[in-house]
């Protein structure tokens, strides 16, 4: 089956049909050329005429013309639109023409980088098959990262011309040791900067930082680069650009490249609680449609949103494809569903992923199932079909993932030429309003990338850098920063720099540059080692600290290629996880809790039900525990408790409190169930019977109540589940009978309340307004998190331990920058805060679920009365903060027990 006929036979599919939100046809576009340029090198052009191109693509010219002219400047037409040539052609004809001239090429991936010195040796051997001489054999090409053998660094850095790191190795490998690499500095010509989209956050913002250093390296040696960039389509280029090389840039966008037909599908899985809002899932789903595709002899890529997710989506696939692939496997009798269907993300070996590209441009593997690793340019040959379980989060990383489809079919004009890309969407509020909306995604301009080059935590450890690799001039700028001097003062005080003869010169300890991570995982790796009965341990892979914690902690099942492995012990000391094979119908997913302290205040707003700020605040994560979940059925299996030290970071945020009015006026209407102030009359005395009842011991643990504390008293069914309004009913009488209390030491309370917490008006309106944020801000979901901090609640006891600076006294809702000193996500988000509100309203309220779902206020909890539902709490708390305490609905009481089922059958009034 071609292309066209699993298209026919999709379009003919009325179930498949009726969850289609949107099919649209990306029309196929001509090229428009321009002729190659007579100044361009003879060896180039014969090149190019072997290569069967005959002229060039519009955008490739303007590129080169650019390069002529010494601009600085960066290419932003779509993905398969020939963007490496634009800096290709320039590179290669100055290393011909001048045979000083140095090039670095920097890449966000080892694997990009080892992908384009593959296609430079493929251009040096066909200028060598034009003419063998000097010229040619100066030629050298290398890369060099963390895989680059200790024995052939030295003959690397004597000898290349055109060098390939990515910015982690320039950063910690390369400019520190910038005397050894003399020439190559003075002599460098071009910097090409390749994926620059991808350069943004606190990632981008060291690497602006890395590029002030590199400038400042290459001014010590006399050179000054010329900087060439590429990128995937973003609404700010030439800001980005210009961000992190301080320099006016030219952005060359218009696109000349022909492109073959792609259909583009919105997918929504069915429903299968239309009262909860509760849809098939989309891993199935995406797994059911890839199948389809592999046995229609479509080669497919499916993408996914997480690692656990890869792996898992990959052993589905594979199970599919075994079951209904059989007489496929037959035919092919040299494959099988493990050799044909393949993963792909980060934590994988060198060698592995390399093996793995191969056999894509080969067609062995005819499937894929991947991380945004492969979501970047790496050439993976002609696949022709694009599955995306779920919305990327961008709508740039959406045209990214969708554009390596039909990447080699851009000339091709017959029907079975063209691509397929399907999103799948998930449950999730924002899935639902990209899948509900596709103007949102097929008319809106893609996301901006900010970078902060001067947050002050990260321009102190640059400068440390800076400072380590040649001594600073009093009055010196660190590239444009206007706090270098402020730094440089502060270092001194620190002891990293001292002043003699109006310079500063590094009197740190070591080098700066090893102890410095410039993504937020930070450098540190953990080994992955796989022991197996009788065979010596072999490392199947490695992943970053804190990835590990979350997917190799002791007990867990981790996925290895679509392998499962038992964890036997995770050494974070020895930075190696210790792990053996096995076969299990399960796999395992982490679970944590997390506080917010509040550091300062940048600015505060009372609006009509509550205070609006935003400022600095202190996140602490920890892991917990983990569940087993039973494969295919999702079921949860158990939780496990775990104890690993926690992840702090400091940020900003942007939070909302509520007022002291507003949660009176929402407890009068029955309306709120966030943080009792009043669990009854007999709460006390309850408490002390719970206590003596057990013993004074943890119900779970045994741990006996520690000096000078008490344990908590826990409801079995939450106490909110009950209704209890002061004054107007006796609920408690039920909620707290000593059969629904139970004795807990404070970490099993805590692990405990994270599985059966029941979701209220506050736990609503957050989930909202994480998902609404980032298509405010047009930036990455994964940029921000959310966290609701309730009012002291009266369960626990009075020795409660004191936050080391503060925490809010009131109910709050905080959405934090998921990067260190924040980005400025938050400011942004308190001047929008009357739109973000409004929005919220209009989602829940234009949701068609009856008491709440995952496309509005988030999944129903199965232990959830419906008399309560998480959808109305919400939008009464959005009427209050919006219109203020008088915008509530009259009061309705909440029924008496016995009047409706409102109560377990085994709860009664004694």
């Amino acid at each position: 089956m071609a292309l066209s006929e699993l298209l026919r036979d999709l379009r003919g599919d009325t179930a498949f049909m009726s969850n289609v939100m949107a099919w649209r046809t990306v029309p196929a576009r001509s090229g428009r050329f321009a002729p190659i340029p007579s100044e361009l090198h003879p060896l180039l052009r014969a090149a190019l005429h072997a290569r069967g191109i005959d002229a060039l693509y519009l955008h490739q010219a303007q590129a080169l013309d650019l390069a002529w002219r010494n601009a600085d400047f960066a290419v932003t037409t779509p993905t398969a639109s020939g963007k490496t040539l634009c800096y290709t052609l320039p590179v290669l004809h100055t290393l011909l023409h001048e045979h000083n001239a140095r090039v670095l090429f920097l890449f966000p991936t080892k694997a990009l980088a080892h992908d384009q010195l593959d296609e430079l040796n493929e251009w040096r051997a066909a200028i060598g098959r034009h003419v063998q001489s000097p010229t040619h054999a100066s030629l050298t090409f290398a890369a060099y990262d963390g895989d680059t053998p200790e024995g052939q660094r030295a003959t690397i850095r004597r000898n290349t011309r055109l060098l390939l790191t990515n910015p982690d190795m320039l950063h910690a490998g390369i400019l520190p040791y910038h005397t050894a690499w003399a020439d190559f500095f003075a002599g460098l010509r071009y910097v090409v900067i390749d994926e620059m989209h991808t350069y943004r956050g606190v990632f981008g913002s060291h690497v602006a930082n890395v590029l002030r250093r590199l400038q400042r390296i290459c001014a010590l040696y006399g050179g000054r680069a010329q900087f060439v960039a590429a990128s995937a389509t973003i609404a700010n280029p030439q800001q980005l650009a210009e961000q992190l090389i301080e320099r006016p840039v030219t952005v060359v966008s218009e696109n000349g490249a022909p492109q073959a037909e792609r259909q583009v599908i919105l997918y929504n899985p069915p429903l299968y609680d239309a009262e909860r809002g509760l849809r098939r899932s989309s891993m199935l789903e995406a797994q059911a449609l890839a199948a389809r595709c592999v046995l229609g002899g479509v080669q497919t890529i499916v993408f996914a949103r997480a690692r656990l997710t890869t792996e898992v989506l990959l052993t589905y696939l594979r199970d599919r494809l075994a079951h209904d692939g059989a007489s496929m496997w037959d035919r092919e009798a040299a494959s099988t569903p493990q050799a044909a269907i393949r993963g792909y993300r980060g934590g994988y070996l060198p060698a592995e992923r390399r093996a793995i590209e191969d056999e894509l441009r080969s067609g062995a593997v005819r499937a894929v199932v991947a991380t945004n690793a492969l979501e970047l340019g790496i050439d993976i040959g002609r696949l022709q079909a694009a599955i995306l379980c779920g919305y990327p989060g961008t709508i740039a990383a959406t045209w990214q993932r969708i554009g390596r489809a039909g990447r080699d079919g851009a000339t091709a004009t017959g029907p079975d030429d063209g691509a397929l890309a399907i999103l799948v969407a998930t449950g999730g509020a924002l899935d639902q309003y990209v899948i509900r909306h596709p103007e949102f995604l097929f008319e809106r301009s893609p996301e901006q990338a900010l970078v902060n080059p001067d947050n002050l935590m990260i321009l102190v450890d640059q400068l440390r850098c800076a400072a380590f690799e040649a001594p600073f001039a009093q009055g010196e700028r660190f590239g444009a920063s206007p706090y270098t001097a402020d730094v440089l003062q502060l270092l001194a005080e620190q002891g990293d720099v001292r002043r003699h003869n109006q310079r500063f010169f590094w009197s740190g300890e070591g080098y700066p540059a090893r102890r410095i991570g410039l993504r937020t995982s930070g450098s540190d790796s953990v080994t992955i080692q796989a022991q197996s009965a009788g065979a010596a341990p072999t490392v199947i892979g490695q992943l970053d600290v804190a990835g590990a914690i979350r997917l190799l902690h002791s007990g867990a099942i981790y996925f290895h290629e679509g392998r499962s492995f038992h964890v036997e012990q995770l050494d974070l000391e020895q930075r190696v996880a210790h792990v053996a094979p096995i076969t299990v119908d399960y796999y395992t997913e982490a679970a944590g809790e997390m506080t917010i302290d509040l550091l300062a205040e940048h600015e505060q707003r009372a609006e009509a039900g509550l205070s609006v700020g935003h400022g600095d605040v202190r996140v602490q994560s920890q892991i917990t525990g983990f569940r087993r979940i039973k494969r295919y059925t999702h079921e949860n299996l158990g939780v496990q408790p775990l104890d690993y030290p926690p992840q702090i970071m400091e940020t900003t945020a942007y939070w909302l409190t509520i007022s002291p009015a507003a949660q009176r006026a929402l407890e009068a209407a029955g309306q709120w169930y966030d943080s009792p102030n009043d669990y009854g009359p007999n709460w006390q005395a309850q408490r002390a019977r719970v206590r003596a009842r057990d013993g004074y011991r943890c119900s779970h643990c045994s741990a006996p109540e520690p000096p000078g504390r008490e344990h908590d008293v826990h409801h079995l069914i939450p106490f909110r589940t009950f209704g209890y309004v002061v004054g107007l009913n006796e609920h408690f009488l039920v909620a707290n009978q000593l059969q629904n209390l139970t004795l807990l030491c404070r970490s099993c309370h805590r692990r405990l309340e994270s599985t059966v917490r029941v979701h209220t008006g506050m736990d609503g309106l957050a989930y909202a307004l994480g998902n609404l944020a980032p298509l405010h801000l047009m930036c990455d979901p994964q940029d921000i998190g959310v966290h609701v901090v309730r009012a002291d609640d009266p369960s626990r006891s009075a020795q409660e331990a004191t936050p080391v600076i503060a925490a809010p006294a009131r109910p709050t809702i905080f959405v934090y920058e998921q990067a260190l000193a924040g980005l400025g996500f938050s400011a942004r988000l308190y001047e929008q805060h009357n739109a973000l509100l409004a929005a919220a309203r209009t989602l829940v309220q234009s949701c068609p679920c009856t008491h709440g779902c995952p496309a509005c206020v988030g999944p129903v909890l199965e232990n959830e009365s419906v008399q309560l539902p998480t959808k109305q709490l919400t939008l009464a708390l959005l009427a209050a903060l919006i219109e203020g305490p008088d915008g509530l609905a009259p009061h309705t009481a909440p029924p008496q027990p016995g009047e409706v089922d409102f109560y377990p059958a085994s709860f009664q009034i004694k």
